[in-house]
């Protein structure tokens, strides 16, 4: 059904993320503390007309890749990603995917990147918009002097995946480990 969007609950040792996919792939991932009807909210309004249906089996894989991001087993997700946004937010949320594991780069850096340099408030308000957190590692984007900033999935997640990042950093580039590559 073209309509229909799957999810599942990701449970972590610290957090419950509802977790939501369309035919296309990965579309949302949530926020700790999110009530299901905030969830829910949220999905009718990015996609109107849509039922939604809880379907663990058929988000396996993707919760499969986020546990093994968050045991630091895993860099890079592999699976396809469904986010649909205007051409800005899009082109942000490209940048955001080409920022190396265990590095940050500030609001400034992305501004400039993507040639807009005067544009860093448009850069903040299109990485608050991202969908799918983790897999769109926004959190990999502090302010200019390093300190961190705004976070949808909240500062306490935003420093625990900086810190797991840095933790495991090394083993990101060693010959043989877990990571895969993005299609």
């Amino acid at each position: 059904m073209e309509n229909q969007i799957e999810w599942a609950v990701l449970e972590h040792s610290r957090w419950t993320l509802y977790v939501a996919k369309t035919s296309k792939g990965l579309c949302y991932v949530g926020s700790p503390g999110q009530s299901f009807k905030d969830f829910q909210a949220y999905l009718k309004k990015r996609f109107p007309g849509a039922v939604l249906h809880e379907n663990p089996d058929s988000l396996a894989p993707y919760l499969q890749e986020l546990q093994g991001y968050f045991s630091g087993n895993r860099t890079l997700f592999s699976l396809p990603i469904d986010v649909k946004g205007t051409p800005f937010q899009e082109e942000i949320w490209q940048a955001l995917r080409e920022i190396p594991y265990g590095q940050t780069v500030s609001y400034s850096d992305i501004a400039v990147r993507i040639q807009r340099p005067a544009a860093v408030r448009a850069v903040g308000a299109a990485i608050g918009a991202n969908p799918v957190m983790i897999s769109v590692p926004c959190h990999r984007v502090v302010g200019k002097n390093g300190a961190m900033t705004g976070y949808r999935g909240g500062l306490e997640l935003k420093t625990f995946l900086l810190e797991l990042e840095k933790a495991h950093k090394e083993n990101a580039h060693t010959p043989g480990s877990p990571s895969v590559e993005r299609n």
